[in-house]
């Protein structure tokens, strides 16, 4: 019997999402002291807050979250089930040390199906996760002012050709911005497992998990679609001056009627 593209579709949707949220989130100081990143508030809702119930919305299952700085406060607030999703974590002890490269390998036997990867310092409508359920592909956005860190060419079908180091204009390619959001097959995953394995043996763990997609996909072994980001609003916050402007984005009267109490507000 013949599958429609549709049906195609259901069946490769994916349910598991990783969270990366081991950092200490330096530069939000001094309102990461005493808490993490994630639970810095975006309009009286938190950053982890929203990512959650985003995810409850594309209909997510189950949620792995690697944690480090005032991990305690993240399990607290979250605990280990959100509506229908159950959440699990993975603690990185060494977390002052390393980068999301160390995150990113630690779970490399966990994660055993299909899964979108996230940063935990994002704000964005869940709208825009509808093209990200589908395995292999990469949130990328238009450049901007404010944006800096890896871009990405890709070609006019959408396929990511390399990864760039920085935002800066170049008169031969056009850039696109990655928005730290990913989806793998448990095929690509299988490869970008092995290559963090390598990278970590060679003492490489304070390094950025874009060098290892970068190394395959210039190898050709991994594939990657680009999906934009530039359709609805979407925020990375690293800075107060990051706040500030995703507090404009995103108004507190989004979300308040549609997201669970205890997640919508501070917690006490």
């Amino acid at each position: 019997m013949k599958m429609n593209l549709n049906s195609h579709q259901e069946a490769n949707r994916i349910t598991t999402a990783l969270l990366l949220a081991a950092g200490t989130g330096s530069r939000l100081l001094p309102l990461t002291q005493e808490s993490p990143k994630c639970l810095t508030l975006v309009s009286e809702i938190s950053i982890l807050g929203r990512l959650v119930e985003n995810l409850t919305l594309q209909g997510f299952k189950k949620l792995v979250i690697v944690t480090g700085h005032l991990s305690d406060s993240i399990e607290d607030f979250l605990g280990t089930k959100y509506n229908d999703m159950i959440i699990e974590y993975v603690h990185s002890p060494f977390y002052k040390t390393t980068n999301n490269i160390y995150s990113l390998w630690m779970v490399r036997e966990m994660m055993t199906e299909p899964f979108v990867l996230l940063e935990s310092d994002l704000v964005f409508d869940h709208l825009l996760l509808n093209d990200m359920i589908y395995p292999d592909r990469l949130a990328v956005a238009g450049i901007k002012d404010w944006m800096n860190g890896t871009t990405v060419i890709i070609n006019a079908d959408q396929k990511v050709m390399g990864f760039k180091s920085d935002t800066h204009p170049s008169q031969h390619e056009v850039k696109y911005k990655t928005v730290n959001i990913y989806s793998f097959s448990s095929a690509s995953w299988q490869k970008i497992s092995q290559r963090l394995d390598k990278h970590i043996r060679e003492g490489k763990m304070n390094g950025y998990y874009e060098t290892v997609f970068s190394e395959l996909v210039d190898e050709g072994l991994l594939s990657l679609q680009a999906v934009s980001f530039d359709k609805k609003a979407w925020y990375e916050i690293d800075t107060i001056d990051d706040l500030a402007e995703a507090v404009k984005l995103f108004p507190k009267e989004i979300y308040k009627t549609t997201m669970k109490k205890s997640l919508a507000y501070e917690v006490v």
